[in-house]
């Protein structure tokens, strides 16, 4: 008689046991939370107006490289996506300048022609980094057209550690005369630094290698005819 009592001791304390070892509902680990951001970038607020503006205002107009840059040009396949060519060129300020580094890169492909301009600047405490762009139709423009006419940026987006971003961008069929001002400075930037950086003198070579090769067109449309 006293073998099946020890046992069946035996097994409610394992049991007491193992309700004292599992979690309560409360001791349970929430599952971590996924948040998401969304920038309203055609009629962003005033909050978001004063971030982009102050921003802007703080870009040297004439800025200070150091002798340091690096450049380098590449061809990209995506799947579901239009092969496309692309250079980038990054140069450094002088280190007694706010800002640390200049890269611009252009891009084109069978659709658009992109260009992007960022400036990072060396202590992010009020913003990271400035990215300002432009795009235009490859059917309407060389790169080397788009780089020679000062083509009118399209977005700009303030970039801010710990912080929301804050961007703006051109949208069709809303009234935006109200941004105009901050379009137009962003275009006088990225007018500036396609001037400062040497894109249309010392660069200007490979910003040309993006250029179509003269007859490359009619030389596809004659394969594509061909049986």
């Amino acid at each position: 008689m006293l073998k099946p009592a020890l046992t069946i001791a035996i097994l409610l304390a394992g049991i007491a046991r193992a309700q004292q070892q599992q979690p309560s509902p409360a001791q349970t680990p929430a599952k971590p939370q996924v948040k998401i951001n969304v920038i309203n970038v055609c009629t962003p607020g005033k909050e978001d107006q004063a971030v982009i503006n102050a921003a802007l205002a703080v870009v040297p107009p004439k800025p200070s490289f150091s002798s340091d840059f690096e450049i380098s040009r590449g061809h990209t396949t995506l799947k579901d996506e239009p092969d496309a060519r692309f250079v980038r060129l990054r140069r450094d300020f002088v280190s007694e300048s706010p800002f640390m580094t200049a890269q611009y890169s252009i891009s084109s492909d069978s659709d658009n022609t992109i260009e992007i301009l960022v400036l990072r600047m060396r202590d992010p405490k009020e913003f990271h980094e400035i990215a300002i762009e432009d795009r235009v139709s490859s059917a309407s423009a060389t790169p080397g057209a788009v780089l020679s006419t000062d083509t009118p940026v399209s977005r700009v987006r303030i970039e801010r550690l710990g912080k929301n971003s804050a961007g703006l961008a051109h949208c069709q069929e809303i009234d935006q005369s109200a941004y105009d001002p901050t379009f137009r400075r962003a275009s006088e930037i990225m007018a500036q630094y396609r001037a400062a950086m040497g894109l249309r003198t010392t660069f200007r070579s490979d910003i040309g290698w993006l250029n179509p090769t003269p007859g490359a067109a009619a030389h596809k449309k004659q394969s594509a005819k061909k049986p």
